[in-house]
């Protein structure tokens, strides 16, 4: 069977992988466009393009989705099947190509947690169980009926970073059946429950500033949400610090929320209800370091605020 891939991130590799492992042919792979980051803004190809080029795979680049040639170019492969995982929003002049359809992979359990960071919502929400669903695309975003899913349980202090790892191991293995389901003409499917529709929306940078007054549960879930990337933020003498892990101590304060109660090898905060142990930690311009390290070079003391 002919399979165009489309995908961008580290998180859609374990996917394409898979399906060369077993033998798949994949016809073409669909990316980003190279775009120039970081301070020196050097151009930098996806991750996806790095393993494309690394298996000889063919590569296809558009800026625009709808561009005629890039279409045309589609239709001349003739393939069979589009898979998607992690990529933009295809226009059904792309996703009708195929003969079998075009079905993505998305990391939530659908139709919970729609929309494009349903990783980092999941836990900033406080989520005990997420996975992954594989469904086939229709014009209405992450709309279309589920081919399969997979279950998969979120740990207490497990960080967005950890959990995306996990589902891209599990997202892979539920991509190859999908695709052997559709190809066999076994794949049933299920029209998504609207009544449980969620949200997922696109993080921005006030999402990540912590507000101390909530319960030390939601500062908590906050902190590993948004772990490593883009990372929640406080400010101490007007001096970010992004907070990379933390635990929820079992103890009670009568501390102002945001009043630093404990710094000398370990770091405690007053929340709302509950006290946050901060385990790693960056100072703006600094190394990302663990708190016993921090303290060590700050003059940082009990009863300092962080701005809440």
């Amino acid at each position: 069977m002919k399979i165009v891939f489309f995908g961008t991130p580290e998180f859609s590799i374990p996917g394409l992988e898979i399906l060369l492992e077993e033998n798949y042919e994949i016809a073409a792979v669909v990316t980003a466009p190279d775009k120039p980051k970081g301070r020196g803004q050097q151009v930098i190809p996806s991750p996806v393009k790095h393993f494309a080029v690394e298996h000889n795979l063919p590569l296809l680049q558009p800026d625009n989705l709808r561009n005629e040639e890039f279409i045309s170019g589609l239709k001349k492969i003739k393939p069979d099947l589009m898979v998607v995982v992690a990529f933009r929003i295809l226009p059904p002049e792309v996703f009708t190509i195929p003969e079998k359809g075009a079905f993505n992979l998305h990391a939530s359990l659908l139709p919970k947690y729609r929309g494009a960071a349903p990783i980092n919502w999941a836990i900033i929400n406080g989520e005990t169980e997420t996975g992954v669903t594989t469904f086939f695309l229709e014009e209405q975003v992450d709309t279309g009926n589920i081919i399969m899913q997979a279950r998969c349980p979120i740990g207490e202090n497990e960080t967005a970073g950890e959990l995306h790892d996990k589902l891209a191991k599990i997202g892979a293995g539920v991509v190859v059946y999908t695709v052997r389901m559709i190809e066999q003409g076994r794949a049933e499917t299920s029209p998504q429950d609207e009544s449980l529709t969620s949200r997922a929306p696109k993080l921005t940078k006030k999402t990540g500033k912590i507000n101390w007054t909530a319960p030390a549960r939601n500062v908590h879930n906050l902190i590993r949400g948004l772990s490593p990337i883009p990372a929640a933020y406080t400010f101490i003498n007007d001096t970010m610090l992004k907070i990379y892990r933390s635990e929820v101590v079992d103890e009670s304060t009568e501390k102002n929320p945001g009043t630093i109660i404990r710094a000398d090898d370990e770091l405690h905060v007053a929340a709302g209800k509950g006290v946050v142990k901060i385990l790693e930690l960056q100072k703006q311009g600094k190394k990302r370091m663990d708190a016993a390290s921090f303290l060590r070079g700050v003059n940082i003391k009990e009863g300092h605020a962080l701005l809440l």
